[in-house]
């Protein structure tokens, strides 16, 4: 499946993915989101590496995945620091490797904007959401992730927000401008079969999904409550996903979910399985307290997959209509919402319609066009073709050391 590799590459321009897990099949929005954007940017001729956390990959050095370079760097399985120490870490290895751009995902890992900038970096930000709004954060890490915003926006070269709320609130916020770039979804879906739903043994348009990772924001125990409520033998509820970090969390969730009949909790899907899951479903729900863009929305939609969502600003800005979200917390406006929808199921025909309509709008061919754009407005006129070698023994201790 992979191919492994030594160090180095051919002399093309070359932008590194920095701040996230990992890729490819790592749980996450900005995961999935620089997969897709990875390899469609390795299509257009730039040569792209993506500094992961090794905990994360299936392997332990350098391989190849879709012409993208994937590197494990050494990081901590740690909610609090994993994010900025591997950063840190990759920051470096990214200075020897003398890319013309280092493209850091999320305002977390951004705090470390002014540190790629001293270590000579042309620097390019993705602002994905106000992190500092999840739930799972105390006051010390929601002031650490205000500062990642202020320093990611301010030192970068040029800035890219997910969705027009971030784009208007960091010129607001900060006085710079930001290039409003959306997530993107696939497109010429095929037809798919319903073999992991008979092994999980679940009806197809029969069960409700919800996919993400199962942390405070997302909401699932609002969904299994609203789901029990509902009160209806014949439906099941689908939820797919886990925890990065064993905690209080996922133990209750996985409580409540044994306690509800008609709950099935599947882990983390990817690929053809994720496909099922979306095709087959009666109904998504994303019952999230917050989100940037949300992937796992888009994903369902362009499914043709009918979907409820809480009414937050995220949700609320991809225009669904009125009978399509519920109040954020509304337990029983959920448990009636789902019920409703299940009662008068969508026609093929608005089903096609839905899936056509996310798929203008949120195609990957313009995306990475746009992104390309802020690429070429970030680098100088011309770039010097050196590395950083000082820190050539860092680098290689942290790749294949530990």
């Amino acid at each position: 499946m992979y191919t492994f590799i030594p160090a180095g590459g051919a002399d093309r321009r070359k932008v590194i993915f920095l701040g996230l897990r990992g890729i490819p099949e790592v749980q996450g929005g900005v995961e999935t989101h620089v997969a897709a954007l990875s390899v469609r940017m390795a299509q257009r001729g730039w040569q792209v590496e993506v500094l992961g956390r090794k905990p994360y990959l299936p392997a332990l050095r350098s391989f190849v995945w879709k012409d993208v370079t994937v590197t494990p760097i050494w990081s901590p399985r740690s909610k609090s620091f994993e994010a900025l120490l591997h950063t840190a870490f990759g920051l470096c290895v990214a200075a020897q490797r003398g890319p013309d751009l280092v493209h850091i995902q999320a305002i977390g890992p951004a705090l470390l904007t002014p540190f790629a900038r001293l270590l000579g970096l042309r620097v390019v930000v993705t602002h994905h959401g106000f992190d500092y709004d999840r739930q799972k954060w105390g006051w010390f890490a929601k002031r650490v992730l205000r500062a990642g915003e202020m320093m990611g926006m301010t030192f970068s070269h040029a800035n890219i927000g997910v969705s027009k709320a971030i784009v208007d609130a960091v010129r607001r916020n900060f006085g710079v401008a930001a290039t409003f770039i959306p997530n993107g979804v696939e497109s010429d879906l095929p037809k798919l079969g319903t073999s992991f739903l008979d092994d999980i043994a679940v009806t197809p348009k029969r069960y409700i999904l919800c996919v993400g990772r199962i942390v405070e924001e997302k909401r699932q125990l609002d969904l299994i409550d609203a789901f029990a409520r509902m009160n209806d033998p014949d439906a099941k509820l689908i939820i797919v996903g886990t925890a990065d970090h064993n905690g209080s969390y996922l133990r209750a969730v996985e409580k409540a979910a044994a306690a509800t009949p008609g709950v099935v909790m599947t882990g983390f899907q990817r690929g053809e399985t994720l496909s099922q899951l979306y095709q087959h479903a009666a109904l998504f729900v994303l019952p999230s307290s917050h989100e940037g863009m949300p992937i796992v929305l888009l994903e369902a939609l362009s499914h043709g997959t009918a979907c409820l969502a809480s009414d937050i600003d995220a949700n609320l800005a991809l225009d669904l209509g009125a009978e399509n979200y519920f109040p954020l917390g509304d337990v029983d406006a959920l448990a009636n919402a789902m019920k409703g929808k299940l009662a008068a199921p969508d026609s093929v025909q608005s089903s096609e319609e839905r899936a056509a309509r996310i798929m203008s709008s949120f195609g990957w061919s313009p995306i990475v066009d746009r992104t390309i754009e802020v690429y070429e407005s970030a680098l100088p006129v011309w770039k010097p073709r050196i590395a950083l070698r000082s820190v050539a023994n860092v680098k290689k201790h942290l790749e294949f050391g530990g």
